[in-house]
């Protein structure tokens, strides 16, 4: 199968993705607001190395000689997302207009260098103001955040086309109110989920606000999902992984889809009826006009009695000695293929575009040069596969690369190295990559070319 970008057709969506959080820096400046993510990275030993995004990229003050490189690097879509507080600092009433002034900046660079604006409008970044009166946990977030989402296709919808409402609410649930491992840092069974019923409720009216005051615009949410196999063809690990991609893959996706929550696969979810409310039902649906998918790998599960809940444990990739990236994920490109061909059975699924996939290798920069050969060979791998899901049938419309600069990773900081172009935390000089170099290339047609 020949690998090209004629191969996906004229209409097939190519760009990269970013998060505010990550990579804008500027976390008190001109008005802002803390988010929880600023909250969270004060407290010690929450994040590698103690670090935090207070600059990172410093984005909120480069980002026009990032959206010129982008520009300069062929990339057509850009996918970012906003941070509410930037434009709520206390996450509901007073406008930052300083915050407003910056996206609607941000905007018309990208439309000025003929990138098209992407805007997620959640990517975990609650205002810390929301997150004192229970955040996710609170049902009023559905008040919160349905005026958050107005005011903000009201501000860009002008110029906006393509919308996405959450990105990846399993996790920032997940890891944000049941482990504890992510902002806000809360743990517990009914912390999770509350917050999963609220982000559920909120992803679908988010699409409705988006649709009511923007009828053209092309709007969808995103979600993880990391294909799930049994550790051995036994019923037990069977089992055990039925309810581990239950729990990671289809939590969100089917309420959305008009199937209710997946709880006859998954028994513990029939406690989340304690935070119904009359006419619920209805409201957890909403017909998106496209799915992002965000995949980066594969897990295998293993029966594991003592696991409360699910009775499964996932088997790390490095104790399977298999290759794998600095986030410790197996590489394994036909885990999109399999992904995308899931998702192709669900019939209320419109289009699919894969929103995030990507690897993080260590990289070493040699005379301002970086031969990133691993993830140029895990960039080329997972698109043959996302092509062979297209070819195979599967509504896939756009594939984005995580991401666009090394950038603060959450949790583990700036250790893993995502980006087609090397960020100096130091000075915040920027390289092309040799595998940002590739991508030009690939969505040029030619062979590679020379865009320092």
């Amino acid at each position: 199968m020949q690998l090209n970008r004629e191969s996906f057709g004229e209409d097939f969506h190519w760009g990269v993705s970013t998060a505010a959080y990550q990579i804008e820096g500027g976390h008190d400046a001109d008005g802002k607001g803390p988010s929880i993510w600023d909250h969270f990275t004060q407290r010690r030993n929450k994040i590698y190395g103690n670090q935090h995004g207070n600059i990172a990229c410093d984005f909120y003050n480069l980002y026009q000689e990032d959206i010129l490189l982008m520009s300069r690097m062929h990339i057509p879509n850009y996918r970012f997302s906003i941070s509410w507080s930037r434009i709520f600092p206390e996450g509901t009433g007073r406008v930052n207009q300083a915050g407003v002034d910056y996206y609607n900046k941000l905007i018309n660079e990208c439309l000025l260098n003929g990138i098209q604006p992407w805007v997620t409008l959640y990517h975990w970044d609650l205002p810390q103001a929301l997150e004192s009166k229970g955040g996710w946990t609170n049902r009023e977030i559905l008040n919160w955040f349905e005026c958050y989402v107005a005011f903000c296709v009201q501000q860009f919808g002008d110029r906006v086309h393509w919308w996405m409402i959450l990105n990846e609410p399993l996790v920032f649930t997940g890891a944000g109110y049941f482990l504890g491992v992510h902002a806000p840092g809360k743990k517990g069974l009914t912390s999770f989920l509350s917050a999963v019923h609220h982000a559920a409720l909120c992803q679908a009216a988010g699409g409705r606000i988006v649709k009511s005051m923007q009828r053209d615009a092309m709007v969808g949410t995103t979600f993880s999902y990391s294909h799930v196999e049994p550790w051995r063809n036994n019923e037990k690990d069977q089992a055990a992984a039925k309810k581990t991609d239950t729990l990671l893959n289809r939590l969100f996706i089917e309420p959305l889809l008009g199937m209710g929550y997946p709880v006859a696969d998954l028994k513990i979810l029939n406690r989340l009826e304690k935070f119904y409310r009359d006419g619920d039902d209805m409201k957890l649906a909403f017909n998106m006009d496209f799915i992002g998918l965000q995949n980066y790998t594969r897990e295998l599960v293993r029966h594991a009695p003592l696991m409360p809940f699910i009775r499964a444990r996932i088997v790390k990739a490095r104790n399977r000695k298999v290759e794998c990236t600095q986030m410790d994920w197996e590489v394994h490109p036909p885990a999109i293929y399999h992904a995308l061909m899931r998702w192709k059975q669900y019939k209320n699924l419109k289009e699919i575009i894969v929103t995030e996939n990507g690897a993080a290798f260590e990289d070493f920069c040699i005379n301002d040069q970086i031969d990133d050969l691993k993830r140029i060979d895990y960039l080329k791998d997972h698109i043959s596969q996302v092509l062979l899901a297209k070819q195979s049938g599967c509504p896939v419309k756009g594939y984005f690369v995580w991401t666009f600069l090394d950038n603060f990773e959450w949790a583990e900081g700036y250790y893993p190295k995502f980006g087609l172009v090397h960020v100096n935390f130091e000075n915040r000089k920027r390289i092309i990559k040799n595998s940002g170099r590739w991508y030009t290339s690939f969505l040029d047609g030619n062979i590679l070319s020379d865009i320092s």
